[in-house]
């Protein structure tokens, strides 16, 4: 028995989706512990790209049991969606479980999204409106709808109602808009409740099931650490938390079960929306807009184009410390095939002062400056790479740095999409 946590180790679309599904062959068992539809992974087999934004990774695996757990937040119109998406493409979901722990997004936690982001104005935080946040407020408020309930039909249209109520008048009375009728609402989510019925189950038993009987377990992180609510770049962060200790807490399982974390990191960085980024470049026709346009740089859910910059090993760092990082899985580090020089960030001044730790005030973080060392590129196509040694000599410098400036162990380099472009240097699973 095994079990690892698989966690971006940035602000996400590091290309956690690749490295869970390349695990996931070795792996009985899948488990997203966090987030919701905001999440976009996408996957490539045989040149064919999946993006999955709530199905697990490893559902391209009829044999393998796919978790969505407690920590989750659960648009049901999209989960169906995406299961019918798949059944489509001849993929069989019926491994699929989602707890019946995990809370519901509802058509009023959208629009107050949406209504409170446009209300915000020049400080708006750059969510993608899908729900999550109000519906983990929700959660928090302990006013929260969840799997269970909508499995009960009576008392789901008695917290339906409640609710509802609540929130037409914060729609209407303080953002103006238009109310939601009841019984609309009540009609379509009931018809969600009878599809999504033969998933549903208590994911905590089917956890303890799977450890008991020895069985490899995969935990797939959403989103990245610094958009962890607690430990990221407050206030532009997500509403859940993607860091290692939550995937205990958001599936149902003790510590002592997780044996490896891995930190899935971008060969360079990128971030969606609002919110401090020290090695972000602004260039329109140099390096950062060779990044995006080379690498495809856009939103899996949003398709917003990322901000893209220099590796900023120096966050790498904080987020080992968090995360307990055991290895790290450098992603697209076949980005950079033609750059001939790269930049990567190792640490953090302030005028003369070299700082020992991200600051937690934004104010403070806005006067951060980066320490940068330059590395010779490679400029030659290492996407049919498949052994370290066969790197170029410059890549294994630039490689070897990160894993100094961190403190990990580098796990994988991905060297393209596709699940055989890999270069695997320890067997996790």
């Amino acid at each position: 028995m095994s079990s690892v946590v698989v966690l971006g180790a940035q602000w996400g679309d590091e290309g956690k989706g690749k490295i869970v599904d390349y695990l996931a062959q070795k792996a009985d068992a899948v488990v997203r512990y966090s987030g919701g539809s905001n999440a976009g992974h996408t996957v490539v087999v045989n040149n064919i790209n999946y993006k999955l934004r709530l199905l697990p990774s490893g559902v391209l695996f009829n044999d393998k049991t796919n978790v969505l757990g407690n920590g989750v937040v659960i648009n049901p119109g999209v989960v169906l969606a995406e299961i019918a998406g798949m059944k489509e493409k001849g993929i069989d979901c019926s491994n699929l479980v989602i707890s019946d722990r995990a809370h519901v997004v509802l058509p009023y936690h959208q629009r107050l999204d949406e209504l409170q982001e446009e209300a915000l104005g020049n400080h708006k935080i750059g969510t993608t409106k899908g729900g999550i946040g109000p519906c983990y407020m929700d959660k928090v408020a302990r006013v929260g709808i969840r799997i269970c309930d909508l499995m009960e039909p009576e008392t789901f249209a008695d917290k339906l109602k409640v609710n509802l109520e609540a929130k037409n008048a914060i729609i209407t009375k303080i953002y103006g808009a238009e109310p939601f009728d009841y019984d609309t609402v009540l009609k379509e989510y009931l018809a969600y409740a009878e599809e999504l019925r033969p998933y549903v189950a208590d994911t905590g038993v089917v956890m303890d099931e799977l450890f008991s009987a020895g069985k490899n377990v995969l935990f797939e992180g959403a989103q990245a650490t610094f958009l962890d609510i607690d430990h990221g770049t407050y206030p532009y962060v997500t509403s859940s938390n993607p860091t290692a200790g939550n995937a205990c807490t958001g599936s149902g399982v003790g510590p002592r079960f997780i044996d490896h974390v891995v930190g899935v990191v971008k060969a360079y960085t990128t971030r969606v929306g609002e919110g401090p980024f020290i090695t972000e470049l602004l260039d329109t026709d140099g390096p950062g807009n060779q990044i995006r346009e080379t690498g495809h740089e856009y939103g899996t859910v949003t398709g917003r184009p990322r901000r893209c910059g220099w590796l900023d090993a120096f966050m790498l760092r904080y987020s080992a410390r968090l995360n307990s990082l055991d290895y790290l899985a450098i992603t697209r580090l076949d980005i950079l095939d033609n750059m001939p020089k790269i930049k990567m960030c190792v640490g953090y001044k302030i005028g003369d002062e070299v700082l020992k730790r991200i600051p937690a005030s934004l104010n403070v973080l806005a006067k951060v400056e980066p320490i940068f060392e330059e590395f010779d590129g490679w400029m030659t196509d290492i996407s049919g790479i498949r052994n370290y040694d066969e790197l170029p000599e410059n890549a294994k410098k630039y490689l070897a740095k990160i894993s100094e400036v961190s403190g990990v162990e580098l796990g994988i380099i991905s060297v393209g999409p596709n699940r055989e472009q890999t270069i695997v240097l320890k067997e996790l699973l």
